[in-house]
């Protein structure tokens, strides 16, 4: 048998090192209360292409590519990263970075670096602390609505008519907002800024690997879509929101409001069905609460159940998972092809990477995948941030532009200091 091509070399790291530092540009960064993973460099693209298999060919096409990677002696094995856009017909690619700083439990930290199985890593990284990173806000941004509030609010009495009928039980519809900085925009600054207002949620930068469009999707999603360690599996589906404020006594009605909401109990139980569906298929013991809990981001708040169960086979990887889950109600709708059909008709935007997966998997099928929620598709100087509502039949349109307001106020407060 051959020796491998490529070899992973890990390094401590100290526990109080800033996963941050280890993000460079064509990197990608995943990061929640300062557990996760930042790369740079590029051992090796996989590139499923698209249609409906496109995310089981990637971790078929992934698990025999790490497979082939020297493990190192000590520390984590060879790992990929990727952020999937939402549509079946883009191709699904990931990368294994050529270095990562990796910390999946809090303080132990390590730089894995990936190279030719005879060379030396060269060891060094960016010198870098959070605190010199600039304060200057714009003062000033163009903002444009696409579609408009008006369009949207006709997709959502459309999308209610839909439902009324029977076509469907719900439908996810989502809009966005083209922003011109007037200046270039810097990802690891706005990484900065979203993970010091929201630590509690999935702190992301991704490269958009469209041959056309040189991009970095950046944004910080409080939805995990589904985590894999050894046999357990977890996931935290969200559905339903409801405003958040800085007077306690209002903040705690709007709070209780939502878990009192017909509406969004229903949005909510139609994602928690289907998640619960899809892993049975693969879980013993699948564990969830029959009530939801309350979960606040910086600007709003959801509705979430958690799950937890044990692989029935070891050998089903994280990505697999993904390509049973994706896409789930919380971002597309039920039945899932009606709703697809749908969007189709109704939505006026290309999500690329909105709503997909992004995260990592490694060579032992482990992986961690969010939902890419909350971000801007960032183009030099130039963002277009995504949101959306869920739509059941008690929704009201105005109602529904109001919720994707709220989820792009967030965002729009980072850009204005990124």
């Amino acid at each position: 048998m051959s020796a491998p091509a490529l070899a992973a070399r890990a390094r401590r790291l100290g526990p109080a090192f800033d996963l941050l530092a280890g993000y460079q540009e064509g990197g990608s960064f995943f990061e929640r209360s300062g557990v996760g993973i930042a790369t740079s460099g590029e051992a090796v693209r996989v590139d499923a292409g698209g249609g409906p298999e496109r995310i089981v060919r990637l971790s078929r096409m992934l698990s025999e590519a790490l497979g082939e990677i020297e493990r190192p002696a000590e520390g984590p094995p060879a790992l990929a990263v990727a952020s999937i856009p939402f549509e079946d017909d883009r191709p699904a690619r990931a990368v294994i970075p050529a270095r990562a700083a990796i910390r999946l439990e809090p303080g132990e930290t390590w730089q894995l670096e990936i190279a030719g199985a005879m060379d030396v890593p060269h060891g060094g990284r960016e010198r870098w602390v959070g605190r010199t990173l600039p304060h200057e806000a714009f003062e000033e941004m163009q903002l444009r609505p696409d579609p408009g509030p008006d369009e949207y609010a006709e997709a959502v009495a459309s999308a209610t008519k839909s439902i009324g009928r029977g076509d469907l039980r719900k439908v996810v519809l989502a809009r966005s907002v083209i922003v011109d900085a007037g200046r270039s925009l810097d990802p690891k600054r706005l990484l900065w800024r979203l993970r010091a207002v929201d630590p509690d949620c999935y702190v992301f930068a991704a490269p958009q690997n469209d041959d056309a469009l040189d991009a970095v999707l950046v944004g910080a999603t409080p939805e995990l879509l589904v985590r894999r360690r050894g046999r357990t599996v977890e996931a935290t589906p969200l559905a339903g929101s409801s405003q958040r404020y800085g007077d306690p006594a209002r903040d705690r009605a709007s709070a209780d409001w939502l878990f009192g909401s017909a509406k969004d109990r229903e949005e909510h139980t139609v994602v928690v069905e289907d998640v619960a569906r899809v892993l049975r298929s693969f879980c013993d013991g699948l564990e969830h609460p029959h009530e939801p809990e309350l979960l606040g981001t910086a600007n709003v708040w959801h509705l979430a159940t958690q799950f937890r169960g044990r692989l029935h086979d070891p050998a089903v990887t994280s990505m697999d998972l993904v390509a049973a889950l994706h896409p789930t109600p919380a971002v597309c709708g039920t039945p899932r092809e009606t709703a697809r059909e749908t969007l189709g008709a109704l939505e006026l935007i290309d999500r690329g990477g909105y709503a997909g997966p992004v995260g990592w998997t490694n060579a032992d099928g482990d992986g961690e995948w969010a939902i890419a929620l909350r971000c801007a598709e960032i183009t030099g100087s130039t963002a277009r941030l995504f949101a959306g509502a869920g739509i059941v039949a008690d929704s009201v349109p105005e109602a529904e532009v109001d919720e994707t307001e709220r989820k792009f106020r967030a965002l729009l407060d980072a850009l204005r200091w990124g």
